[in-house]
């Protein structure tokens, strides 16, 4: 075994071994050098035993990644709205969201819902804020389309004059001057802005007027946005301004706390809600946007939509779900219309909601998301089935591992078996020198001393030295047998 050592040192095949001897007592430095060939040696049959069954499993592996693509891409676009709309507001809290976990979130602007839905159905987006009711939800083309859960309630705001009104309720039946807007029939023959076509309020206004009995140009309608209808609003040059967006909206903000401008209260919202079904009935409740002011001074009832997080079907898993998991922290909050954990859910929702959005709203998340980063548990969970069935395959193949080990390691020994039988089949010829098979011997058993072996397998390496041993003595026995004779 010591050849052995000094004999790779000196070739340079472990040359970390050599700078040990300047440290230690050449004793010392003799049985490190062993104990590290004997590791070095273990690891390389190891390998060698099991490196065919793992190379399989590696194989399988990377085959099983690169069809199911477990990782998502690193960048997705989300179709957000108008600059400063609640969506843009609403965006920027996705894409700090998603940042956390690697991914950069591209905020697409629309002209509103309709936009986004179209940007949906286009390919330019990945995900997108709709509202229900926008570009008929229900139609073919929307087939690849899913939901991620409803996220919060857009109301249907009428902001108005109450001075313009009630000049207009004066000139028409007499009325006093403090006519509230309870119903959409006194909009007849006042200047209302409908905000822009993509946001889907014009043709929602169109609905609930028809409803209500009137054409659509019994108004003077115009379509500016909500920035510059809230400036014209406030300088007398609109008489009522309608908006469908969430309370988060910096212009309903500001005009709910606008002298002068008055938000309607809709005693027939129960009616119009049956009439289109995507519209429910919400209370703004009395003191809610200030409680000091008590403003509204009383609970105020309005129509509203409910706006839901879209996505495609191609969109990858991971990313979906974690829009869905980010929904349910930035909207699981209470809100002005709502209770805590009232949103994201599943009921409200025009379209199928997709496994991952159900999953994260009604189920309950595996423990392991709690622990792990985004990218090893989503790895885990995508590929858990083909690991378990790996480990299934690997098992009853990891049982030839052990006797390939042991072939290996008893093969070196026993592969000097074969010269010992050459040099025994002379010595039986009877017509060979003896010294040079005396000479063969002291060679082979050179070799023997040299060969390095794990302890459990020693007594195979010395059965080879004695057998070596033995065969010497018989040839030196039968080679001073025949020199008795001779002389």
């Amino acid at each position: 075994m010591r050849g052995t050592a000094g004999a790779m040192a000196q070739h340079g095949l472990f040359p970390g071994i050599q700078s040990v001897s300047a440290f230690f007592h050449p004793a010392m430095t003799r049985q490190i050098k062993q104990a590290l060939l004997l590791v070095l040696l273990s690891l390389r049959d190891m390998l060698a035993s099991a490196g065919p069954v793992l190379l399989l499993a590696l194989s399988l592996l990377a085959g099983t990644y690169w069809w199911l693509d477990p990782q998502p891409p690193r960048t997705v676009t989300l179709a957000t709205g108008p600059a400063g709309s609640a969506y843009a507001e609403f965006g920027q809290r996705y894409a700090q969201a998603l940042a956390r976990d690697g991914i950069q979130v591209k905020l697409l602007p629309t002209d509103g819902p309709v936009g986004n839905l179209q940007a949906l159905r286009e390919r330019r987006a990945d995900v997108a804020f709709v509202r229900g009711g926008s570009g008929n939800m229900g139609e073919r083309a929307n087939a690849d389309i899913m939901s991620l859960g409803a996220l919060f309630y857009e109301p249907l705001w009428l902001f108005y004059r109450p001075a313009a009104l009630n000049g207009a309720a004066s000139n028409n039946k007499g009325a006093s001057q403090d006519t509230p807007l309870t119903s959409l029939t006194q909009l007849r023959g006042l200047r209302v802005n409908m905000d822009q076509p993509g946001s889907g309020v014009p043709d929602l206004m169109r609905r609930l007027l028809e409803a209500n009995g009137l054409t659509p140009d019994a108004v003077t309608a115009s379509e500016m946005d909500p920035d510059a209808a809230a400036q014209a609003l406030q300088a007398g040059q609109l008489d009522v301004l309608v908006l469908v967006t969430a309370p988060e909206s910096p212009v309903v903000q500001r005009l709910l706390k606008q002298p002068g401008i008055a938000l309607a209260d809709l005693p027939q919202a129960d009616a119009l809600s049956r009439r289109l079904p995507f519209l429910q009935t919400v209370t703004l409740p009395r003191g809610m946007v200030d409680l000091a002011s008590e403003l509204p001074p009383q609970s105020i009832g309005l129509l509203a939509a409910t706006t839901a997080l879209l996505t495609r079907e191609d969109t990858h898993p991971a990313l979906r779900q974690l829009f869905a998991q980010s929904a349910q922290r930035i909207h699981g909050g209470a809100g002005w219309f709502n209770g805590v954990r009232d949103f994201p859910n599943t009921r409200t929702s025009e379209l199928p909601v997709s496994p991952e959005g159900d999953r994260a709203i009604n189920g309950t998340p595996p423990f392991y998301q709690r622990y792990l980063p985004f990218w090893a548990s989503n790895l885990l969970e995508r590929m858990w089935l083909v690991i378990g069935g790996l480990i299934v395959l690997l098992l009853p193949l990891s049982r030839v591992v052990p006797p390939l080990y042991t072939y290996r390691v008893r093969q070196r020994v026993f592969r000097w078996y074969a010269r010992l039988q050459q040099v025994e089949a002379h010595m039986e010829d009877g017509d060979a020198d003896p010294t040079g098979l005396l000479n063969e011997l002291d060679e082979l058993d050179r070799v023997a001393a040299q060969i390095t072996v794990p302890l459990a397998h020693a007594d195979e390496l010395y059965a080879l030295r004695n057998n070596i041993e033995r065969t010497r003595r018989r040839l030196l026995g039968r080679a001073g047998g025949r020199m008795a004779d001779a002389a």
